[in-house]
């Protein structure tokens, strides 16, 4: 007879056979949610490929720290992608709703601080929504933040700088040569393209910038480059612990 084998997780989720009783036990005060999208990301990386990468580092959190790691947000705001076949978006006020009833849910089972860790450049109103937690009963924070991609970059010797290095380039395709190799196809050695000027790109979309989708050197990414990446980004993810509380209403030097 044969021994049941564990359900392995997707992607960064938890083990699929996680009950309300191992979350119960763990008694932790922070949950993380990744946030992808579902977008094209040129010939050779998925339309997940933001939600892979996501998944990847919530996943090297949670192996890291004491928190309660949430399945991904799986479609966001990719409308600048439009033009290409098998992108889809939600407006932003969607997002906005979602990840609100997400900690509004969470605080009413016991959880009061939420990570939002985002792998999509295009969801800016999850700045707002952090914005707004500080005068809410739920602490939020958005991971990673500009300064720990440019720690996580010089670590990994990334050398396309970061600007340049905007879609399916170094750091995406080096994160998944790392994780999911399998999901890398054929050709990112030979699609590197640059765009430094994209001054109307919200207005325009990628379409106007990109043909082939890729604004990015590929050809220099590496698995090493993935895991150290990661790495740098779960060593950053300690200054996030505890959730940053708001500041004090009074000021006592007043």
């Amino acid at each position: 007879m044969s021994v049941p084998q564990p359900r392995m997780p997707a992607f960064g989720m938890l083990p699929l056979d996680t009950t309300t009783t191992d979350v119960g036990e763990r008694q932790v005060d922070t949950a993380v949610l990744p946030i992808g999208s579902f977008e094209q990301h040129g010939p050779f990386l998925p339309l997940m490929t933001d939600t892979v990468i996501a998944c990847a580092i919530a996943r090297e959190i949670a192996a890291a720290y004491p928190v309660h790691l949430l399945p991904p947000v799986t479609i966001s705001c990719s409308h600048e992608h439009a033009a290409w076949p098998g992108t889809v978006s939600i407006s932003a006020p969607t997002l906005y709703a979602i990840v609100r009833d997400i900690a509004e849910s969470l605080r009413r089972s016991g959880i009061d601080n939420l990570v939002l860790v985002n792998g999509h450049g295009g969801n800016y109103v999850l700045r707002n929504v952090v914005q707004e937690s500080s005068v809410s009963n739920t602490r939020m924070a958005l991971f990673p933040g500009s300064a720990d991609w440019a720690a996580a970059r010089e670590r990994a010797g990334v050398v396309t700088p970061s600007h340049s290095d905007m879609h399916a380039g170094e750091v995406e395709t080096s994160i998944l040569l790392h994780d999911h190799p399998e999901l890398v196809r054929a050709g990112y050695e030979t699609s590197d393209f640059l765009a430094d000027d994209r001054r109307h790109l919200l207005s325009l979309g990628m379409g106007a910038y990109t043909d082939s989708g890729v604004i990015g050197r590929p050809s220099r990414a590496s698995a090493e480059k993935g895991k150290q990446l990661l790495s740098a980004l779960v060593d950053s993810f300690a200054e996030y612990l505890p959730v940053p509380a708001p500041a004090e209403s009074g000021r006592s030097d007043r």
